[in-house]
């Protein structure tokens, strides 16, 4: 690259193969990564300087034959335009940004990617004022701050711009359908969650819980009502319900067995009667808001994680007050659990012996004070070691260890051992309990 005569016929300078190889040496590395940070910042145009420090031989020799000057100190200072001449005028025969673009990766020109992404971001809150000037939003007088909380809350901006604007037309016209007038009262009769969602979306599941439009949407309903964003699922459908919206609630169970409510309608006779004939029930959202779950006093409920144990107690004609989890306190559970608690029913608990069984045990423990069902150090270790004399094969436990809250012995002693054991380990005892 100095200029030096060859006598290959060209003109001192070597074939365009051996100058890109010359350009990717050690000695420029830092060079290219700082000439292309600042043509990204400059709109990918040679202008400025750049200031290289610290350098060492290698680097000094490879500058001095780039720049076609003697580079000898450990600082230089080189002018991007004057780079950009001299890469066009030797062997390379092109500019700095397709120098650049050749060596890769390919150039990002950051201003305008900034300037897209904030025209983007314009035009979805235009189309938002826009939608709601043009419905019964406009009049309402909590939408303003509907907006500006959305707008700083940044979710919406993360999400590319034809995304945001087709999700917050969505929620606008939601709201607009469920606040046709200028009071939360004027809301009119009550809808499906999954109609709604259907009408605004072509999902049934468009408004399903997590999504960004139900968020978007709860979010404005709670502004109309002047309540607090719900937390939790039990609340988020108490704030559907408030805006005459009905959330599924038939398609989530909860499975029951020997459960005797006292009250007088025929829902808690069906139970009973079900009880007494030996068979499981599955109680949805929707019947447990019109069951009377008044227990016999001091009526002790056993609760299990897996349905195993239900069905196991149901053939064996067990009658002890049964409640199953399926393996997760989902709301239907909860719902149940807390109407029985509520009725002043005391609780039993026994799950899995693996770390997400303890995390659930934990759960159902310190939300209702619930008594270890065979569930402490010692259950866990006769267990495994039956599960050895018998020759039953290993599960090793996986994932992260959880304390047990009733039992501080218990995560060390499963630590010890290693092995995962499922609640059919202990169906046997449980059916003893289960009277």
């Amino acid at each position: 690259m100095t200029g030096r005569e060859r006598a290959d016929g060209h003109d001192g300078h070597p074939p365009a193969a051996e100058a890109l190889a010359f350009l990717t040496r050690p000695g420029l590395t830092r060079l290219w990564t700082a000439a292309r940070n600042r043509l990204e910042r400059n709109r990918l145009q040679p202008a400025g300087t750049i200031r290289l420090e610290h350098l060492d031989a290698q680097e000094r020799e490879a500058l001095s034959l780039l720049l076609a000057r003697p580079v000898t100190g450990s600082t230089t200072t080189i002018r991007l335009p004057d780079l950009d001449a001299r890469l066009r005028t030797s062997a390379v025969g092109r500019g700095l940004a397709s120098t650049l673009e050749e060596l890769g990766p390919s150039l990002t020109d950051r201003r305008a990617v900034r300037d897209t992404a904030a025209a983007g971001r314009a035009s979805v809150w235009a189309a938002a004022q826009t939608e709601v000037e043009a419905t019964s939003l406009s009049a309402q007088p909590w939408t303003a701050q509907w907006l500006e909380e959305i707008r700083r809350g940044g979710t919406l901006a993360r999400q590319d711009p034809k995304t945001a604007a087709a999700v917050i037309t969505q929620a606008v016209r939601i709201l607009a359908t469920l606040f046709p007038g200028t009071a939360p009262q004027s809301a009119p009769a009550t809808w499906g969650r999954g109609e709604l969602a259907s009408r605004a979306t072509g999902s049934a599941h468009g408004l399903d819980d997590g999504t960004l439009l139900s968020r978007l949407v709860l979010r404005g309903i709670a502004l109309a009502h002047g309540v607090e964003l719900p937390a939790d699922a039990p609340a988020r459908r108490a704030l559907w319900r408030m805006a005459s919206v009905t959330p599924d609630e038939v398609s989530s169970t909860v499975l029951t067995y020997g459960l005797r409510p006292s009250g007088a309608t025929w829902r808690e006779a069906a139970l009973r009667e079900r009880s007494d004939h030996r068979t499981e029930t599955h109680v949805t959202l929707r019947e447990l808001r019109t069951l009377s779950l008044e227990m016999p006093p001091g009526t002790h409920v056993r609760v299990c994680e897996n349905p195993r144990v239900v069905e196991a107690a149901a053939d064996s004609g067990r009658t002890a007050p049964l409640v199953c989890t399926s393996g997760s306190a989902t709301t239907v559970v909860l719902t149940l659990l807390d109407a029985l608690a509520a009725s002043g029913c005391t609780f039993a608990y026994h799950g899995d012996f693996d770390w997400p069984g303890i995390a659930l045990a934990n759960r159902i423990t310190q939300r209702y004070g619930a008594e270890s069902w065979r569930m402490r150090a010692a259950d866990y270790e006769y267990l495994a070691t039956r599960a050895e004399v018998r020759g039953t094969p290993q599960i090793a436990l996986a994932g992260l260890p959880a304390e047990a809250v009733w039992d501080e012995e218990l995560a060390p002693a499963m630590e010890a051992l290693g092995i995962a054991l499922h609640e059919e380990a202990a169906l046997d005892l449980l059916l003893e309990d289960l009277g």
